[in-house]
């Protein structure tokens, strides 16, 4: 049983916050051990797995990023780390990028750190107003959901790799 399932939610990017926290809340009460104490061994590991399951799944879910990995795993989408591969053409567009964190790394300079802070933003920016669309329309059962996952990975990689870049940058801001 996926997290979905166990919510009894549809799989999607997007999700009714308030209910998700509704159902959590529903779930603690009615598996937490404290409840149990008086049920037999069987039923208290049971219980006892529930609420685990449903601290997890609340986990996963009520967070946008571990939600869209989720959704990818499931789907089957995502390889092991490091088996991945970021799309070709954006990674020839991190060039200029790349190019100076290399020359920040030489030679610190301040304007240039802000100028590639800033392109940064920009790319990320324009990855997020593109997704937007796709991760709001997005169910399993439409005509495109094929494609539209596939525009998911490509932008969950492309965001992961700008997250290493910021994990750079901030190594030089703490200069």
């Amino acid at each position: 049983m996926n997290y979905f399932e166990f919510y009894g939610l549809p799989v999607a990017f997007r999700l009714d916050e308030a209910q998700l926290r509704r159902l959590f809340y529903q779930n603690s009460r009615k598996y937490h051990p404290d409840f149990h104490t008086l049920a037999s061994p069987e039923e208290q590991a049971e219980m006892l797995h529930l609420s685990t399951l449903n601290n997890e799944a609340y986990q996963t879910l009520a967070d946008p990023d571990r939600r869209m990995r989720y959704v990818l795993e499931i789907k089957g989408l995502l390889a092991d780390e490091g088996q991945q591969q970021v799309p070709q053409e954006f990674l020839l567009e991190m060039m200029d990028i790349n190019e100076a964190l290399m020359e920040l790394e030489m030679d610190y300079d301040p304007e240039r750190f802000e100028q590639t802070a800033q392109a940064v933003n920009h790319w990320e920016r324009t990855l997020d107003d593109a997704i937007a669309p796709v991760l709001d329309r997005y169910t399993d059962d439409s005509p495109n959901s094929r494609e539209d996952l596939l525009q998911v990975r490509d932008y969950f990689l492309k965001k992961r790799y700008l997250v290493r870049i910021r994990e750079k940058l901030a190594t030089f801001a703490a200069r």
